[in-house]
């Protein structure tokens, strides 16, 4: 995602928190990067969940004060950033950070099962209260899906526009689901509700395969000894693709903020059944690229795979609605807006007068 931003303005330096080049330097030019001091720390790129509380003063001392315009991507951080009174700063935003509204989906991703998750209150809350001061910073905010401007205007008070994030099309080729198994691809976190897809698929018998890995991954095997699950832990692109191509379906139970994974399935031509909320309302097309299960339970989700028809979709109507989230649109809806914001008035946010 970051790396389309950056694409959008490919003369501008990036400023990041820490940087791991094997990663993402085949995305971004590596010359443009600035990194902050706490690169310097041994082993920060595995250990960066645990670097958290340092990050509002990292970002918070980069000086930026010589550019008219900055463009950030953050679910967290970067909002913080301070800039001069009469430059712009437009904040992509992913979600409003979860450590604001969702403590426990926080800590469990940040600490899994560690000791550390049953102290560690008083650091996310003071977490929290500077992550509310720093939403008033930013000139305007992009949300990356309706839900999360709608999260914004009621945690923050701060009004959004909406660009749905792109997917790279050019990765994926139309399936057939030859496979004969459903799919789930996510890390394993509470919140993204793994549990419901192996005890869904093991009610009608069918079979489940998980792709990613995460602090829950021992828990769900073991609750799913005796089912046909299949724990894939982290593929790559080629054998990812791949997966998704032979699948039936893909299962997407947890409430996402936006959600790309029903996009690329889309775009290998394959279907999805998500829970209804959130940001599979903005992705999934009830009886065209999808369904949705209505409750959280296994019950509900167990009721929509028992009749579910992978035949009834059709491999290019799903393409051709992924085609509508493609890289080119993004760049081009992102430079309009950005382009607009930057031309209003300086001292204001959204509309609301800035004083600093």
């Amino acid at each position: 995602m970051f790396a389309r931003i950056a694409q959008a303005f490919p003369d501008a330096p990036i400023y990041t928190a820490l940087l791991d080049e094997a990663a993402v330097g085949d995305l971004i030019d590596l010359a443009r990067v600035r990194v902050s001091c706490l690169a310097r720390i041994p082993g920060a790129n595995r250990r960066f969940r645990y670097l958290a509380p340092l990050c509002p003063m990292v970002f918070e001392r980069f000086d930026l004060h010589e550019y008219d315009l900055i463009v950030s991507s953050t679910t967290a951080w970067a909002k913080g950033i301070r800039f001069r009174t009469d430059a712009r700063h437009v904040c992509y935003i992913a979600t409003v950070s979860r450590f604001v509204y969702d403590y426990e989906a926080y800590v469990g991703e940040m600490l899994g099962n560690s000791p550390l998750r049953f102290i560690a209150r008083p650091m996310v809350a003071a977490l929290s209260a500077w992550d509310r001061r720093a939403a008033v910073r930013p000139t305007a905010y992009i949300a990356n899906s309706r839900n999360v401007a709608q999260r914004i205007e009621r945690i923050y008070g701060r009004r959004a526009h909406v660009l749905h994030p792109p997917i790279d099309l050019e990765r994926f080729t139309l399936g057939t689901g030859s496979g004969g198994y459903f799919l789930t691809i996510a890390r394993l976190l509470p919140y993204k509700r793994i549990d419901l897809a192996i005890s869904a698929c093991a009610a009608i018998g069918a079979s489940l395969r998980v792709v990613g890995d995460g602090p829950m991954r021992a828990e769900l095997e073991r609750s799913a000894q005796g089912t046909k699950t299949e724990f894939c832990g982290a593929l790559g692109d080629e054998d990812l693709v791949r997966m998704m191509r032979d699948a039936r379906a893909i299962l997407v139970p947890g409430e996402e903020d936006f959600g790309l994974v029903p996009l690329e399935a889309a775009a290998c031509g394959r279907p999805t059944i998500a829970f209804g909320r959130g940001g599979a309302l903005e992705t999934v097309i009830p009886g065209v690229t999808g369904e949705y299960f209505t409750e959280q339970t296994v019950a509900s989700l167990t009721d929509v795979l028992r009749i579910f028809d992978a035949g009834r979709y059709d491999a290019n109507i799903l393409r051709a609605h992924a085609e509508k989230f493609d890289v080119p649109r993004f760049i081009k809806a992102l430079r309009e807006m950005v382009a607009e914001i930057y031309n209003r008035p300086p001292g204001l946010r959204d509309g609301i007068e800035m004083t600093r």
